[in-house]
């Protein structure tokens, strides 16, 4: 496939991660549970934290469709391929369950979206060691952030909490997955910068 054709299609994927509704192949596992959030104050808070984990699978998106661009091993890329799959399954989720509380999407997500998109195929550009330490160190972080949503949520919303659960157990083993493939030891410096990042786009996602 030429240049030009791979811009084409990632310019397709980014348009329906970004625009067209999100389909999963496996059923949500808020359907499991009956409980939502009926005070407003509560549904409120629900809502915006599922905001912040709808947008982070956007990115979730655009990381891996980035890293596949540029990594040089296929089986690398069939990796890539494989956990952005699951993180298919975590936007579809999200924007069910944003969706049910009433909320909406970000409108941030395709500065998001791009943004994202480019760091991806950067951490490519250096190499599958680092493209995979990236994608480590990042499922790292997002495990610790949807621990702390998780501490957070109302009590009353079992529905999101089933879903934030299989999300953590879904990244907890991508960070394994990247490890076996030979990530290399991520500088601290670049760790807190990653940090300081996804802190910005949880503070405005929050509340746009």
């Amino acid at each position: 496939m030429s240049l030009v054709d791979q811009l084409i299609v990632q310019f397709d994927k980014a348009l329906r991660t970004v625009f067209a509704p999100a389909q999963a192949r496996r059923e949500s596992p808020a359907r499991a549970s009956m409980e939502s959030p009926s005070a407003q104050e509560d549904k409120t808070n629900s809502v915006r934290l599922m905001r912040i984990n709808h947008t982070g699978e956007v990115c979730a998106q655009a990381l891996y469709q980035g890293q596949a661009l540029t990594a040089r091993n296929p089986e690398i890329r069939a990796t890539l391929a494989s956990a952005a799959s699951e993180e298919q399954d975590h936007l579809a989720w999200c924007e069910q369950r944003l969706s049910e509380l009433g909320g909406r999407k970000s409108v941030l997500n395709p500065l998001m979206y791009g943004g994202s998109f480019a760091l991806g195929a950067l951490s490519g550009l250096l190499g599958d060691r680092w493209n995979m330490a990236f994608l480590a160190e990042t499922e790292r972080q997002v495990e610790g952030h949807l621990t702390g949503h998780l501490d957070r949520l109302p009590a009353s919303d079992a529905k999101s909490r089933a879903v934030l659960e299989q999300m953590r157990s879904d990244e907890a083993a991508h960070a394994v997955t990247a490890q076996q493939h030979g990530a290399a030891d991520m500088p601290e410096p670049i760790k807190i910068a990653m940090r300081a990042g996804s802190q910005v786009m949880k503070s405005t996602t929050y509340w746009i």
